[in-house]
Protein backbone atom coordinates (compact mmCIF):
# COMPACT_ATOMS: atom_id res chain seq x y z
CA UNK A 1 0.00 0.00 0.00
CA UNK A 2 1.14 3.50 -1.04
CA UNK A 3 0.17 6.33 1.27
CA UNK A 4 -0.60 9.89 0.50
CA UNK A 5 -3.04 12.95 1.34
CA UNK A 6 -5.22 14.88 -1.35
CA UNK A 7 -7.59 17.68 -1.51
CA UNK A 8 -11.01 16.72 -2.27
CA UNK A 9 -12.10 18.12 -5.82
CA UNK A 10 -14.54 18.04 -8.35
CA UNK A 11 -15.17 17.66 -12.10
CA UNK A 12 -18.93 18.25 -13.11
CA UNK A 13 -20.79 16.32 -10.78
CA UNK A 14 -17.85 13.70 -9.21
CA UNK A 15 -15.52 14.18 -6.29
CA UNK A 16 -11.70 12.89 -6.98
CA UNK A 17 -8.27 13.54 -5.91
CA UNK A 18 -5.26 13.41 -8.29
CA UNK A 19 -3.15 9.87 -7.31
CA UNK A 20 0.71 11.53 -7.26
CA UNK A 21 2.67 10.23 -10.20
CA UNK A 22 5.20 8.18 -7.89
CA UNK A 23 2.66 6.08 -7.04
CA UNK A 24 0.77 6.06 -10.58
CA UNK A 25 3.66 4.56 -11.46
CA UNK A 26 4.10 1.62 -8.71
CA UNK A 27 0.29 0.52 -9.71
CA UNK A 28 0.94 0.66 -13.25
CA UNK A 29 3.76 -1.38 -13.05
CA UNK A 30 2.21 -3.98 -10.56
CA UNK A 31 -0.83 -3.97 -13.21
CA UNK A 32 1.37 -4.19 -16.19
CA UNK A 33 -0.36 -1.25 -18.15
CA UNK A 34 -1.18 2.24 -18.06
CA UNK A 35 -4.10 2.73 -20.29
CA UNK A 36 -7.90 1.39 -19.89
CA UNK A 37 -9.76 1.72 -16.13
CA UNK A 38 -6.87 0.36 -13.54
CA UNK A 39 -8.49 -1.68 -10.09
CA UNK A 40 -7.04 -0.44 -6.97
CA UNK A 41 -8.09 -0.92 -3.44
CA UNK A 42 -7.16 1.13 -0.40
CA UNK A 43 -8.34 3.21 2.09
CA UNK A 44 -9.82 6.70 2.34
CA UNK A 45 -9.82 8.48 6.03
CA UNK A 46 -9.32 4.62 7.36
CA UNK A 47 -12.19 3.60 5.46
CA UNK A 48 -11.43 0.49 3.10
CA UNK A 49 -12.77 0.99 -0.48
CA UNK A 50 -12.39 -1.08 -3.75
CA UNK A 51 -12.21 1.57 -6.76
CA UNK A 52 -11.17 1.77 -10.19
CA UNK A 53 -8.28 4.44 -11.32
CA UNK A 54 -9.69 6.03 -14.75
CA UNK A 55 -7.74 8.88 -17.24
CA UNK A 56 -10.00 11.59 -18.00
CA UNK A 57 -9.17 14.77 -19.81
CA UNK A 58 -5.43 13.92 -19.48
CA UNK A 59 -5.04 13.10 -16.36
CA UNK A 60 -5.61 9.90 -13.84
CA UNK A 61 -8.22 10.37 -11.00
CA UNK A 62 -9.21 8.39 -8.15
CA UNK A 63 -13.35 8.87 -7.79
CA UNK A 64 -14.53 9.68 -4.35
CA UNK A 65 -17.97 8.43 -4.30
CA UNK A 66 -19.98 8.74 -1.01
CA UNK A 67 -19.44 5.29 -0.20
CA UNK A 68 -15.53 5.99 0.23
CA UNK A 69 -16.67 9.77 1.97
CA UNK A 70 -19.94 10.59 3.25
CA UNK A 71 -21.14 12.96 1.61
CA UNK A 72 -17.91 13.69 -0.52
CA UNK A 73 -19.70 16.38 -2.65
CA UNK A 74 -20.19 18.55 -0.14
CA UNK A 75 -16.65 17.80 1.33
CA UNK A 76 -14.51 20.00 -1.50
CA UNK A 77 -11.73 21.11 -0.09
CA UNK A 78 -11.03 18.82 2.48
CA UNK A 79 -7.98 16.68 2.79
CA UNK A 80 -8.21 13.24 3.07
CA UNK A 81 -5.96 10.03 4.00
CA UNK A 82 -5.55 7.61 1.46
CA UNK A 83 -3.55 4.20 0.85
CA UNK A 84 -3.92 2.62 -2.34
CA UNK A 85 -2.56 -0.27 -4.56
CA UNK A 86 -3.60 -2.30 -7.54
CA UNK A 87 -5.97 -4.64 -6.61
CA UNK A 88 -5.62 -7.80 -8.66
CA UNK A 89 -9.05 -9.66 -7.66
CA UNK A 90 -11.25 -10.40 -10.61
CA UNK A 91 -13.89 -7.75 -10.56
CA UNK A 92 -16.71 -9.50 -13.50
CA UNK A 93 -20.02 -10.26 -12.63
CA UNK A 94 -21.54 -12.84 -13.81
CA UNK A 95 -24.85 -12.85 -15.34
CA UNK A 96 -28.16 -13.47 -13.91
CA UNK A 97 -28.53 -17.62 -15.12
CA UNK A 98 -32.18 -16.48 -16.35
CA UNK A 99 -30.51 -13.99 -18.30
CA UNK A 100 -28.43 -16.19 -19.77
CA UNK A 101 -30.96 -18.85 -20.50
CA UNK A 102 -32.66 -16.32 -22.67
CA UNK A 103 -30.03 -15.21 -24.43
CA UNK A 104 -29.06 -19.21 -25.36
CA UNK A 105 -32.77 -19.48 -26.74
CA UNK A 106 -33.00 -16.20 -28.53
CA UNK A 107 -29.78 -16.18 -30.85
CA UNK A 108 -30.18 -13.38 -32.65
CA UNK A 109 -30.63 -11.28 -29.34
CA UNK A 110 -27.40 -13.05 -27.94
CA UNK A 111 -25.44 -11.64 -31.10
CA UNK A 112 -26.69 -8.30 -30.44
CA UNK A 113 -25.64 -8.36 -26.74
CA UNK A 114 -21.79 -10.04 -27.78
CA UNK A 115 -21.69 -6.96 -30.14
CA UNK A 116 -22.23 -4.23 -27.66
CA UNK A 117 -19.12 -2.53 -25.92
CA UNK A 118 -18.16 -4.30 -22.77
CA UNK A 119 -19.06 -1.52 -20.48
CA UNK A 120 -22.79 -1.89 -21.73
CA UNK A 121 -22.67 -5.69 -21.62
CA UNK A 122 -21.71 -4.94 -18.12
CA UNK A 123 -24.76 -2.40 -17.38
CA UNK A 124 -27.25 -4.95 -18.67
CA UNK A 125 -25.51 -7.80 -16.57
CA UNK A 126 -25.25 -4.96 -13.63
CA UNK A 127 -28.54 -4.45 -13.47
CA UNK A 128 -30.49 -7.64 -13.69
CA UNK A 129 -28.19 -9.28 -11.06
CA UNK A 130 -28.89 -6.51 -8.67
CA UNK A 131 -32.75 -7.16 -8.81
CA UNK A 132 -34.61 -8.51 -5.70
CA UNK A 133 -38.07 -10.42 -6.67
CA UNK A 134 -38.46 -13.24 -8.92
CA UNK A 135 -41.00 -10.85 -10.57
CA UNK A 136 -38.55 -7.93 -11.10
CA UNK A 137 -35.81 -10.69 -12.66
CA UNK A 138 -38.70 -11.82 -15.07
CA UNK A 139 -40.25 -8.79 -15.89
CA UNK A 140 -36.79 -7.41 -16.87
CA UNK A 141 -35.25 -9.89 -18.82
CA UNK A 142 -37.97 -10.22 -20.87
CA UNK A 143 -37.07 -6.55 -21.42
CA UNK A 144 -33.76 -6.84 -22.22
CA UNK A 145 -34.31 -9.67 -24.95
CA UNK A 146 -37.51 -7.01 -26.54
CA UNK A 147 -34.33 -4.32 -26.22
CA UNK A 148 -31.76 -6.67 -27.53
CA UNK A 149 -34.21 -7.56 -30.50
CA UNK A 150 -34.78 -3.49 -31.17
CA UNK A 151 -38.39 -3.80 -29.89
CA UNK A 152 -37.97 -1.59 -26.59
CA UNK A 153 -35.82 0.79 -24.56
CA UNK A 154 -34.11 -0.58 -21.34
CA UNK A 155 -32.17 0.89 -19.26
CA UNK A 156 -32.87 4.06 -20.07
CA UNK A 157 -31.02 3.41 -23.79
CA UNK A 158 -32.59 3.49 -27.19
CA UNK A 159 -32.83 0.21 -29.51
CA UNK A 160 -29.03 -0.93 -30.14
Amino acid sequence: MQAFTAVLDIIGINPFVFVPSRILNKIFLQAGKDKGPVPVCGTVNKNPFSQTLVKYKGDWRLYINTSMVKDSPKRIGETLKITIAFDPVERTQAPHPEFSNALKKNLPAKKVFEKLSPSRQKEIIRYLSSLKSEESVVKNIERAIGFLSGKNRFIGRDKP
